[in-house]
């Protein structure tokens, strides 16, 4: 037998050959390119785009290209392709963001921290090694997976699920932080379908299937499938008919943002109050934190202050920092700075000392950082290190520093309403005193700036700095400070309390206020602790947040506060009180008549009986206004007002009925404090009653502790309590204050309903 000669093909068939079979591989990559495309708009440059794009370039042509070799050999040739593109991407993003380091160092930092990272950065997000990783892999694997299942297996459709599905996390992870990617979407499935509608590669012309059969067989083949392809065709309309609207109604719907579900980076308990770490940093003046040398715009105009954290929220007994940190890279988010303001730019390099935690020092407010990876809050301008700080720590922030125009303040209003009701809040608890002194300041100063710079004036006049005064800046520690005696420890303090209780006077004067710690350093070189200091700040419409200075001038001796304020008593002491006198009257009183004797009026009897009959009346009047102002106290406590109102007024019904029972608690004492009292309350009263027994509904200490913790959800995260909580809550509350009565006797329950206590306890 011979063998015919092989026919090579000529240079155009094989031009053509290639030219039919290159549209399915081009459509497998722009679709999993478009990926890239959506998820992009999230970040701060195209870096992340190119970078998934070459990937989708790659895993096909290396499918492609290995197409004649066994299948089993093509998945670890594609992987070994994988890895190179993966270290050249994280190579670029690390050059892109600056990081120091090692490729090794960066690539283990990037594995270990991708996904948390990537779902906790701020946006936009900037292309770094652990916010490019999971990307860059995601969609090389799409693409080798869509490549082998549409190229070597001939399935096309089922090809196109991997870039979908990859496609569909990128709008996922995108969420509501960008605009609808509908001009994406809808080359997406152009290019789909015409991949599918593209003929593939044939040597020949494609076999008949029914060839060889019989007519009659062929034309019931065929019936069949027209029938199949028709039923198929209607299958597909009467789900586009039905599902076409669902999917029109959620184009205005807002996605899911699934940053919600994962907790970004947050500070340490050592910097969640660092006001209180002024009074160790004043007996160790001499301490190094840090190493700073200042260049730019302020080299030639002194050291500007160092922020450290910004307390925004204050519960009468610690200020806290409230900000919500998000992963950030070497650009951070730029702010408009308020209008009439001078800015200029300040760079500084500075080097860790002794400063611990993980709040990052920068002047305010920072734009860009290298040396370090930093979280960042747009809303206070603060940095963390997540990492925590070291010694020996370098970093270099470039900041933009604002100088509000001075010619503004007289005249400048403060703001109001919900934005501003996280620094107008005033704790439940404020002593009597210190509200009457705002209250004097606030009647003599009418201007906001006016009100604020009395405030700063009374206390650099009346007060003294010392560095050995205690720490402590609660409602009592600030009583102390502003009227405690001089020779007891009174009237001094570091700026701990001269910045808080200014914060303090200032929301009770009507001005939005928060303490600001940092350093104000001497010049270039060493930042010691003695350089440590806090000051507070107001804020004012059209300029912005500004600090202000309430510290004593140096060697100036404090008038006694007195002299301008003398706190009054709530209820004047017994020796006080005047005594009745008698006015002599010039006619003497008229003789009594005798007893029984009647002088034409109404009986003995009578009288008795209508006096008594109408003492009653008026005592059963008097007790029926009673039940009914306190219902509608509780009413207005339980129903009235946004849901965290709501959940104050439960838990301000929790300790009213703590008083009733005898056991009050002190403004001083945190929330979990109050719980505690409350359990071991509840727990005494049913031992002293116990035939009283508990019934299935009363609270146990998980109820309390659970109306404790919705009163610091509402506290420290204003706006995050639902409607269902506040109920939760009135529930909680109402069910703490029944079981507390019901195990009191029968005339003190009587008693508790009328008492007008709560009518009267200031708050």
């Amino acid at each position: 037998m011979v063998t015919p000669p092989r026919v090579e093909p000529s240079a155009d068939g094989r031009v053509a050959r290639a030219l039919r079979a290159a549209p399915v591989p081009v459509a497998l990559i722009v679709l999993v390119a478009l990926s890239g495309v959506v998820l992009g708009r999230v970040y701060a440059d195209p870096l992340l785009t190119r970078l998934m794009a070459g990937a989708a370039v790659g895993s096909v042509l290396v499918s492609v290209a290995a197409r004649r070799l066994p299948s089993w050999l093509v998945a670890p040739l594609s992987v070994a392709a994988l890895a190179g593109w993966t270290l050249l991407s994280l190579r670029l993003a690390a050059a892109h963001a600056a990081l120091p380091g090692g490729l090794g160092d960066v690539t283990a930092d990037a594995a270990r921290n991708a996904i948390p990272r990537l779902l906790t950065a701020m946006i936009p997000v900037e292309p770094a090694p652990d916010t490019v990783l999971v990307p860059v892999v995601a969609a090389w694997l799409a693409g080798l997976t869509a490549a082998e299942v549409a190229l070597r297996a001939g399935r096309v459709l089922l090809g196109y699920l991997p870039p979908a599905l990859l496609y569909a996390g990128a709008l996922y992870v995108v969420g509501p932080n960008a605009d609808p990617a509908i001009g994406s979407t809808v080359l997406f499935a152009a290019v789909a379908a015409a991949g599918l509608a593209t003929p593939g590669r044939r040597d020949g012309p494609a076999p008949d299937p029914v060839a060889g059969l019989s007519p009659a067989v062929r034309a019931a083949v065929r019936l069949r499938l027209v029938a199949a392809s028709a039923a198929g065709l209607a299958v597909v309309v009467a789900l586009a008919a039905l599902l076409a609207p669902v999917v029109a109604a959620q184009v205005d719907e807002r996605p899911v943002d699934p940053r919600r579900y994962v907790e970004p980076p947050r500070v340490e308990s050592l910097d969640e109050n660092p006001l209180i770490r002024i009074s160790g940093w004043a007996l160790n003046p001499d301490q190094r934190l840090l190493d700073v040398r200042t260049s730019g715009g302020a080299a030639g105009d002194g050291s500007p202050r160092i922020r450290l954290a910004v307390l925004s929220d204050y519960d009468g007994v610690t200020w806290r920092v409230g900000a919500t940190y998000r992963n950030a890279g070497r650009i951070l988010p730029a702010a408009e700075p308020a209008p009439n303001a001078a800015t200029d730019e300040v760079r500084q390099e500075i080097t860790v000392g002794d400063l611990t935690g993980r709040l990052l020092p920068a002047v305010p407010t920072p734009r860009e950082v290298t040396g370090a990876r930093v979280a960042y809050d747009p809303a206070t301008g603060t940095l963390i290190r997540p990492e925590g700080l070291a010694p020996g720590l370098r970093y270099e922030v470039s900041s933009v520093r604002e100088r509000p125009d001075a010619n503004l303040l007289p005249t400048a209003n403060v703001p109001a309403g919900d934005e501003v009701a996280r620094v107008l809040r005033v704790a439940d608890g404020a002593p009597e005193p210190v509200r009457r002194l705002a209250t004097q300041l606030a009647e003599s100063n009418g201007a906001p700036y006016a009100r604020a710079d009395a405030i700063a004036a009374f206390l650099a006049e009346h007060y003294r700095v010392t560095a050995d005064a205690p720490s402590g800046h609660a409602y009592p520690n600030l009583a102390f400070f502003l009227f405690g005696p001089r020779n007891g420890g009174g009237q001094r303090g570091t700026s701990e309390q001269f910045a808080a209780a200014f914060a303090v006077l200032g929301r009770l004067a009507g001005l939005p206020t928060r303490v600001v710690v940092g350093f104000e350093p001497k010049g270039d070189g060493p930042v010691r602790a003695a350089d440590a200091y806090a000051w507070p700040e107001v804020l004012f419409d059209g300029v912005g947040w500004v600090p202000f200075d309430p510290m004593p001038r140096p060697d100036s001796e404090p008038r006694p506060v007195e002299e301008d304020f003398r706190p009054q008593p709530e209820d004047p002491p017994p020796s006080e009180v005047p005594a009745p006198t008698e006015e002599p009257s010039a006619t003497p009183p008229a003789a009594a008549p005798a007893p029984g004797r009647n002088e034409g009026g109404l009986g003995t009897p009578v009288l008795v009986g209508g006096g008594a009959g109408g003492l009653l009346l008026v005592v059963g009047a008097v007790l029926a206004v009673l039940v009914a102002m306190r219902r509608r106290l509780t009413r207005s406590r339980l129903d009235a007002g946004d849901p965290g109102e709501r959940v104050a007024g439960a838990w301000r019904e929790l300790t009213d009925a703590l008083r009733l029972a005898g056991h009050p608690v002190g403004p001083d004492l945190a929330a979990a404090e109050v719980a505690e009292r409350a359990r071991r309350t509840l727990a005494e009263a049913r031992a002293a009653r116990p035939g009283e027994g508990a019934a299935s509904g009363d609270p146990d200490g998980a109820a309390v502790d659970e109306l404790a913790g919705l009163l610091n959800q509402a506290g420290f995260a204003p706006g995050s309590v639902t409607p269902e909580q506040a109920e939760r809550a009135a529930r909680l509350s109402a069910g703490f204050a029944d079981a507390l009565r019901s195990a009191r006797s029968r005339w003190r329950q009587v008693l508790w309903a009328v008492h007008p206590g709560p009518l009267r306890w200031r708050r």
